[in-house]
């Protein structure tokens, strides 16, 4: 931001100094964001202004319903005011000011009114008045030159978004729920646009940007500076969706600001209120909350995977707790076709999307499909701490349907983990920052990722790993060992006869149980030696029978195999194991070699075997850490006993 931005910033976020003592700090922006808004619409609405007015007087006077259009192409904007106030005006009736502030904001276009709505601003004056500040803010307003000739859109969508990152965090409780770190939001974007440079430079280029969790929307205006910095003639298009409505109000003010659409900016919930259906864009990012459950929206996101991929959820569903996934599945299906020019997108994840879910599950089968369909291109991960709300590690994800030829059926793996510098001041979570220069070594570690990870003597080979996309699948087998059983009556398996359930309810019970009890010390080796001891207790029915075996059997190792009617051994379920096969392996090969060796009896039940995915990152970049020697550890631990002993007898004395 260059000095007369910051200067300008300055100067309106100078305002919050009257809220000082009524306000907490944290809650300035209620107050600051709102009224620059207002002041900004204000100016640019003011060399129309009279023209407006005229044209409401006579489309009024003929009786017209539908004067939006009119009124619009009057203002020459999308938005317009009827209202005979101004910031002037309002100043001129000082014992009327939340009257007439009210009325001046209900003048304004529905979208505009729409805006102020969800920031909850009424409520704002209410407190404003009762505090006796309003005309004082109002007026310090009112002396901000904020008009297109003084301040170009350009500009005053620099001056909001650092009044919104003051904002931020300064109320960094809860900054991190709308606000991602300006650095990370950059290395976000250029590693997602990096590859297409040369294609953006085309002279008259139109790129349409989404972010279906824009919060304050700044993603969007980070990617749009990054295309208009490389071509000042390319159109770029931006559209959002923002659940909160306070952030939303923020995102949509931002591109108002800035002579954008503010329309293309939808509120509601991305997976049951889809503001942008039907859509296809050319780049998407985003952050969405980790770990939301998605419980509210469960129906509309069952009934859009039900319809298979002709809805947005196709490949699967993730746990209620954690809706990520649907995140990602929901920007993949706006993606662009590949012969219409293909799509690419990066998202913020932490690391549970990478592994969480056994195969089958709904995670796993959503990397399935990614993977399959060769959309991941590569996995960055970035240092803990770097977020306001969380300390956890996170990734970048990004996917594209129009892979380079020598990535196709390839990913990326980066590790930027130690790209980092520590903050002078901690802001929540965040500790930790990316420098410019971080930003750029991982960037082109990323584009570079092929030619590195074949080149042992590069300084950033030990950083980046090339895999197949095949490499991260692998079969799930079900190791079965055979049933192995004795056979005994004896006290405590009478007594687990009288508890099963199908005894409790037969009607001839107690004669059951007394019969059982008078062959106690019975025991057989074999199942056919045993049925005749038992014989004596008489015609049974199925479920009675099923609990006396189920009573009077007892696992051993060395005892007989229990076969089905047709001579196959029964499963031991006890003994039952799973194993993860690479998925180009033979799972029979794998058997041979690693479990007939140590149990030569087992089997794969192959009506079992489940395909999964997952990407267990960190264990890639594992690097064994041998312990300290143990003639080390002995010398500090003796003389931190020193230390101790010295200031006790320092304590006593």
């Amino acid at each position: 931001m260059s000095t007369k931005h910051q200067e300008l910033a300055n100067f309106i976020w100078s305002v919050a100094d009257l809220l000082r003592g009524d306000y907490k700090q944290s809650e300035y922006g209620r107050v600051v964001l709102p009224l620059t808004v207002l002041r900004r619409l204000d100016c640019v609405l003011e060399d129309t202004k009279d023209a407006v007015l005229a044209k409401h007087a006579q489309l009024a006077q003929l009786g017209v319903k539908n004067m939006d259009p009119v009124l619009r192409k009057a203002a020459g904007l999308s938005f317009y005011n009827t209202s005979e106030m101004s910031f002037r005006r309002l100043l001129g009736d000082p014992d009327h000011v939340a009257l007439n502030l009210r009325a001046y904001i209900g003048g304004f276009s529905p979208g505009a009114v729409d805006v102020l709505e969800k920031y909850g601003f009424d409520t704002q004056i209410s407190r404003l008045a009762e505090a006796g500040l309003l005309y004082q803010v109002v007026a310090k307003f009112a002396d901000i030159d904020l008009h297109p000739d003084a301040v170009s859109n350009h500009q005053m969508g620099y001056v909001f978004e650092e009044l919104v990152r003051r904002f931020s965090e300064i109320s960094n409780e809860t900054a991190g729920e709308h606000f991602t770190p300006r650095e990370v939001i950059r290395l976000m974007v250029d590693l997602l646009l990096a590859p297409d440079e040369d294609d953006l430079i085309t002279p008259g280029i139109v790129r349409k940007v989404y972010d279906p969790a824009c919060g304050t929307g700044g993603m969007l205006s980070e990617a749009q500076d990054h295309i208009e910095a490389h071509n000042p003639h390319a159109t770029v298009e931006v559209y959002g969706q923002e659940l909160n409505g306070e952030t939303y109000a923020i995102c949509r003010s931002d591109m108002m600001l800035k002579g954008g659409d503010p329309t293309k900016i939808a509120f509601g919930n991305s997976f049951s209120q889809d503001g942008h259906d039907g859509e296809r864009f050319d780049y998407m990012l985003a952050n969405p909350p980790f770990g939301v459950e998605w419980k509210k929206v469960e129906k509309f996101v069952k009934d859009e995977h039900a319809r298979g991929h002709a809805g947005r959820f196709g490949a699967g569903l993730p746990r209620i707790n954690d809706g990520s996934l649907l995140f990602l599945q929901h920007m993949i299906s706006k993606m662009k076709r590949p012969e219409d020019g293909g799509s690419r997108l990066a998202i913020v994840f932490n690391g549970s999307p990478l592994f969480t879910g056994a195969a089958g599950s709904g995670e796993s089968e959503i990397r399935r499909w990614i993977l399959e369909n060769d959309l991941l291109e590569g996995i960055v991960a970035l240092p803990d701490q770097l977020f306001y709300n969380t300390g956890i590690s996170t990734y970048f994800w990004i996917l594209t349907n129009r892979k380079a030829q020598a990535r196709r059926r390839k990913v990326v793996l980066l590790d930027g983990r130690d790209h980092w510098t520590k903050m002078r001041k901690s802001l929540g979570d965040k500790r930790k920052m990316l420098t410019d220069e971080h930003i750029a070594d991982l960037t082109r570690a990323y584009v570079d990722a092929l030619t590195i990870a074949d080149d042992p003597e590069h300084p950033q080979h030990a950083k980046v790993k090339v895999f197949a996309t095949t490499d991260f699948g692998y079969q799930r087998i079900t190791v079965e060992r055979p049933l192995r059983l004795r056979f005994e009556v004896t006290d405590e398996t009478v007594a687990l006869l009288a508890e099963a359930r199908a005894v409790i309810k037969y009607a001839d019970r107690e004669a059951l149980l007394a019969g059982a009890t008078s062959l106690i010390g019975t025991s057989a080796a074999t199942r056919a030696e045993f049925a005749m001891r038992l014989n004596g207790l008489g015609k049974l029915p199925a479920a009675v029978e099923k609990a006396v075996w189920e009573a009077f059997s007892v696992s051993d190792p060395e005892g007989e195999v229990q076969t089905d009617r047709k001579g196959k051994p029964l499963p031991d379920t006890d003994l039952r194991d799973n194993e993860n096969v690479p998925l180009g392996e033979d799972i029979h090969d794998y058997l041979k070699r690693e479990v007939l060796p140590h149990v030569e009896d087992a089997w794969i039940d192959e009506s079992k075997t489940k395909i999964g995915y997952e990407i267990p990152f960190t264990r890639h970049f594992y690097v064994y850490q041998p312990p300290r020697p143990l003639r080390e550890i002995d010398v500090e631990i003796k003389a931190l006993e020193t230390e101790i002993r010295t200031w006790l007898d320092e304590v006593t004395s």
